[in-house]
């Protein structure tokens, strides 16, 4: 070996020494412990009822997704959205981890689990159950959430199939061409009104026309005691006649109890093309909703 080349040896090894010294490696166990840890303080939340624990749980860029809700970004928004879950009453939620997998540097992970949920509404009790993957990521020493993400095992609800009415219920009358229809209230037929992210409960007839299709059309929604019509909006206008109860509606992107307005029967409410808006049914309440097909519903995303 020339002797220039002696030095390097000693430099080399050396070298390696450092490299080998500055990649520690995390203790596996021992972070995969302390996420279990934050599970058990994280499920301690729900009897608390306490919102805002459960969302410092999560990073600042946070996101949860939950069945039938709007993604919720960061720890206000899940805040927000927790806090109309743990008004539920009768409201039962566990989770729990099958399998944490920690990064070798210890700095993320993640979660697979599954999850049982339960509460009473006005129209009777809903459970739901499934599985979660949850992401953590460790910065300044501390495990943060940064996607939980739920998935639910039960079977989807159906989407609103709307035909139109029954010739026995529709009478048609022909004039130079065009025809008339005239329904009798009494004759109507009333279907489950299944639209995903809203409550289960309400019902629907179609008297005129066809919802799914081209063309104006002429539906009535009912809607029994408390029930609740999270943010939405439609692709065109609506108008909306109160036939029976009380109609709480309000308009904006967020459920807001204090800008509801009472409509009792007989009040017409217009709603332009994509403006949102929300509402609580006061008593047995019937509304009937004309518009211009086809109908679409659109849950509004929370910030």
């Amino acid at each position: 070996m020339p002797r220039a080349a002696k030095p390097l040896v000693p430099l080399a090894c050396l070298a390696a020494a450092a490299a080998a010294c500055a990649t520690v490696r995390a203790n596996i166990p021992e972070e995969e412990a302390t996420i279990r840890d934050l599970n058990r303080r994280w499920v301690a939340t729900v009897p608390a009822r306490d919102a805002a624990t459960w969302a410092s749980f999560y990073a600042e860029d946070g996101v949860l997704m939950a069945p039938n809700a709007s993604v919720a970004r960061g720890p206000d928004a899940i805040r927000r959205q927790m806090a109309e879950l743990f008004d539920m009453p009768n409201l039962q939620l566990t989770f729990a981890p099958t399998r944490i997998e920690v990064a070798r540097a210890g700095d993320m992970a993640t979660e697979i689990g599954t999850y049982r949920i339960g509460f009473d509404t006005p129209q009777g009790r809903i459970d739901d159950e499934g599985s979660y993957v949850t992401s953590w990521r460790k910065r300044d020493g501390q495990w943060k959430v940064i996607s939980d993400i739920n998935t639910s095992s039960k079977p989807m609800a159906m989407p609103m199939q709307a035909t139109a009415a029954p010739a026995s219920v529709v009478t048609p009358v022909s004039f130079e061409g065009e025809r008339a229809e005239m329904a009798g209230g009494t004759g109507l037929i009333w279907s489950a009104f299944a639209v995903p992210g809203f409550p289960p409960g309400a019902r629907r007839t179609v008297i005129h026309g066809d919802p799914t299709k081209e063309g104006d059309f002429t539906m009535r929604l009912s809607f029994p005691d408390g029930y609740r019509i999270p943010p939405h909006f439609h692709g065109a206008g609506e108008h909306i006649t109160v036939l029976q109860g009380t109609f709480r509606f309000g308009m904006g992107e967020r459920f807001d109890e204090s800008a509801l307005k009472p409509h009792p029967a007989g009040d017409f409410i217009y709603t332009p093309a994509k403006m949102p808006h929300f509402a609580i049914a006061k008593g047995e309440t019937v509304i009937q909703l004309h518009g211009t097909g086809p109908w679409t519903v659109k849950l509004v995303e929370q910030p």
